[in-house]
């Protein structure tokens, strides 16, 4: 039996290469130990210095609520970023600290689960920490709109006050948009983007880093608005609602700004490095569609973020400076707001929409084998979406009170921006004609996208009509279509690439069965509680309204009991995600064949992906077409590690390293005396040895000579010990570590002893024939099986012996 010499410094070469160097207190080195006390002290510490210049400066009262938090959010989230260690290695650089040989890629890469809970500059390990943090505020945002319908089951005041019930819808929405649709396709476009350009990780790791640590930030600012009075203004936060709300505003406000900041750090990220980072032979029309989307998506996010972030700095000055944007009485115009603020929150549906494109189009290709139809086709008509996105912001403001002679061109630039769109479901519908479909978990959900996205495109293409918008305004008309948008579309589209990469991602395979019910679940109560909607928003129903009238009251509670139906199944999804990552089958490189480059690598991949820079030299969609091939990819096989016969290895290691290697060594015990140098027996451990490794200890009981004609016990117990001594040294020769001794024990009780202090996976026991062995008279293997419930083995030995101890 032999060992890996790598094994002797596997500990070494972990903490070298992760890690490694001089570790200071958990107070101050990066962790949430520090970031917790820094944030803490950064936060009260702006609001005690804000406090005391407003009174230096005479401002009376000296506390001003607005002012106050607003200090105080900024330099607790600033200090929870510096606290959890993203803004260590760049500090470093400023002051002019040599970086330490330990640094470089210290924080990279997943070697234990507790990586993820930590900073680290891996894109996977980003990409999961991204894809759990909205799942996590999905959940938040779901109870709140649990809550939402719990008071819509039936007519009149249940169980929250109008001023609650529109706290629950807004910040509800909030999370829903800026918390998980928008920050889950990073996630997932983190994970799968810069395997499918064949580069080892994004262009800026350490920015990317501390985009996904703002987004904790973010939620828990919208999160604990209930502490003070929460926002009310709905997701819009329309102006002057916002500027006069509770406290709360200013919590969503402050949200916002780092879930902006996130959001515009990742896009850059993504934009350099799907520009810049592309394998050799990948041009443009070389790569994969959801490649595409993002490129188009991350464009979005940069050039309509900084107008929401502007939008809400005014509310923010008008709330606690005293300006007066939006404030009429004062020169101030609230039709302004909403113009900068669709002019971003309509492309923003398409930043949580074109991802999802992306996605679909690798869904359904790979999952019906066939080539994706149109690929230019739908790549123009991405950028074509992201070019005309910002073109139709005002079809959200027909009744507004602007300026009337803008609702005609926004009307038939909002009906002309579904052209793109049916270019794209045209061609995944003709991707689907006559393939071979394979109804896996993922192309179940990426079919329920197409029929969901289908109803809620209709109905855009109603209220692009300037009579029908009028009339079904703020009705539940709207509801049921951003809901067909973004739940039917870009919640389809994350569980659909979730379940397609969850086995690249974890290294398992989910459970199908699982998923196909958590997909029916969702598919059905989707549909039972949002389709009726429709139909109540033509009959008048008004949306953010906590009442309405009895004559809607059964189809209402027809809604709310479909709305809990959906919102339980989510938790088919969560058990099937954290039972399959923990117990799942493990999951081969290629389990759907695909020829994408992050499917040419191992499941989950290397920490940096690829050994040299992959070649592309094909389509990443001919499925069907003989030979052909996406990429080559070159893979380093290592020479085979030098053999070391385990009791090397062990008089080699170190204490720890000794340790770690006897742990993994299976545990024989052998129970023999007379009989322990016999060539059975030996024969029986050496074929053990040659399937597994193993470690062996052998006993030699020696019974009380009182109980036999014994009268030399010295000379029993020498010869017993040379009879040892020589199969320790046969069992060594043959690379298997043993050891051995002779207890003054009868069999049994000897061998109970150590099942107690170092359990085996097995014993053998050596005897001489029935008819010579006392043991066997006392039936010890029997007892022994019954007593220890481990498998038992027996090996007679028909040595001649003068004495019948054994």
């Amino acid at each position: 039996m032999v060992a890996q010499a790598s094994e002797l410094h596997g500990h070494e070469l972990h903490a070298e290469g992760h890690g490694g160097g001089p570790k200071r207190s958990v107070w101050l080195r990066g962790s949430w130990v520090r970031a917790i006390w820094l944030s803490t002290v950064m936060g009260l510490g702006a609001a005690l210095l804000v406090m005391v210049l407003r009174r230096w400066a005479g401002f009376s009262p000296a506390y001003d609520e607005g002012v106050v938090d607003t200090f105080m959010l900024a330099f607790a989230g600033l200090g929870f970023t510096i606290g959890i260690g993203c803004w260590d290695y760049w500090w470093g650089y400023i002051i002019g600290s040599a970086t330490p040989a330990h640094e470089d890629h210290s924080n990279h890469g997943a070697y234990s689960w507790r990586d993820y809970f930590k900073v680290n500059t891996d894109h996977k390990v980003i990409g999961v920490q991204y894809l759990v943090t909205t799942f996590i505020f999905f959940i938040i945002g779901g109870m709140l709109a649990e809550g939402v319908r719990a008071e819509l089951a039936t007519p009149g005041l249940q169980y929250f006050s109008p001023a609650t019930y529109n706290a629950l819808f807004s910040v509800h929405a909030a999370l829903m948009i800026f918390l998980f649709v928008i920050p889950a396709f990073a996630g997932l476009g983190n994970f799968v983007i810069p395997i499918m350009l064949g580069a080892q990780d994004m262009a800026f790791p350490r920015l990317n880093a501390l985009s996904f640590w703002m987004l904790p930030v973010a939620g828990m600012c919208m999160v604990s608005s209930f502490l003070v009075g929460p926002f009310d203004a709905g997701w819009t936060n329309y102006a002057s609602l916002s500027v006069h709300g509770p406290p709360g505003q200013t919590f969503w406000v402050m949200g916002v700004q780092f879930a902006g900041a996130s959001s515009i750090a990742t896009a850059v990220n993504f934009l350099v490095t799907i520009v810049t980072m592309r394998a050799p032979g990948m041009s443009f029309w070389r790569m994969p569609l959801l490649v595409w989307a993002n490129l188009a998506t991350s464009t979005l996010v940069v050039l309509g973020t900084p107008f929401i972030a502007g939008a809400q700095f005014q509310v923010l000055f008008d709330r606690i400076m005293g300006m007066h944007f939006f404030d009429p009485t004062h020169g101030g115009n609230i039709i302004v707001y909403q113009h900068v603020f669709w002019f971003y929150s309509h492309p923003a549906v398409y930043i949580m929409m074109l991802p999802g494109f992306g996605i679909i189009s690798e869904v359904l290709a790979i999952h019906s084998r066939k080539p994706i139809f149109g690929y230019k086709l739908i790549a123009i008509s991405t950028v074509a979406i992201g070019v005309l996105g910002f073109t139709v912001w005002a079809h959200h403001m027909f009744v507004s009170g602007m300026a009337p002679w803008l609702r005609v061109p926004m009307m038939f630039t909002t009906m002309a921006i579904a052209v793109p769109t049916g270019i794209k479901i045209f061609s995944w519908v003709a991707t689907l004609w006559r393939g071979v479909i394979h109804l896996t978990t993922p192309m179940l959900f990426a079919c329920g996208f197409l029929f969901t996205f289908v109803i809620g495109g209709l109905s855009g293409v109603f209220l692009a009509v300037i009579p029908v918008d009028i009339n079904v305004t703020d009705t539940y008309f709207v509801v049921a279509h951003i809901h067909y948008v973004l739940f039917g579309g870009s919640v389809f589209t994350i569980y659909a690439g979730i379940y397609h990469w969850y086995p690249k991602m974890t290294g398992r395979m989910y459970d199908e069965s699982l998923g196909k019910l958590h997909f029916w679940l969702t598919f059905i109560f989707f549909n039972a509680t949002f389709m009726p909607m429709h139909w109540l928003g033509m009959e008048g129903m008004m949306r953010r309204i906590a009442d309405y009238p009895s004559k809607w009251a059964d189809m209402n509670f027809f809604i709310s009991i479909c709305a809990f139906a959906l919102g339980a199944s989510t938790l088919v999804f969560l058990y099937n995600m954290a039972h399959s990552w923990w117990k799942g089958a493990p999951a081969p490189a290629n389990p759907w064949r695909a020829l994408t480059l992050e499917w040419q690598v191992t499941s989950p991949p290397p920490i940096f992906n690829f050994d040299e820079p992959p070649q592309i030299v094909g389509s990443p969609y001919a499925y069907g077409v003989p030979g052909a091939r996406h990429a080559i990819v070159t893979v380093h096989v290592p020479p085979a590690p030098e053999e070391i016969p385990v009791p090397v290895a062990l008089a080699r290691a170190t204490p720890v390293q000794r340790e770690a290697i006897m742990s993994a060594l299976k545990h024989i015990l052998v129970v023999a005396n007379q009989t322990v140098a016999g060539e059975r027996l030996i024969a029986a451990v050496r074929s053990r040895a040659a399937t597994d490794p193993i470690r062996v200890t052998v006993i030699c009981p020696q019974n009380d000579p009182t109980d036999t004609w014994v009268v030399d016990q010295a000379a029993v117990a020498a010869a017993t010990r040379a009879r040892l001594d020589a199969t320790l040294a046969a069992l060594r020769t043959a690379g298997v570590e043993a050891t051995g001794s002779v207890v003054d024990r009868d069999p049994y009780t000897a061998v109970l002893d150590v099942v107690e202090s170092d359990p085996p996976a097995e014993i053998i026991v050596s005897t001489l024939p029935r008819t010579r062995s006392g043991w066997m008279r006392r039936d010890l293997i029997e007892r022994l099986r019954d007593r220890t419930q481990l498998p038992v083995e027996h090996v007679v030995v028909d040595e001649p012996s003068e004495t019948t101890t054994s």
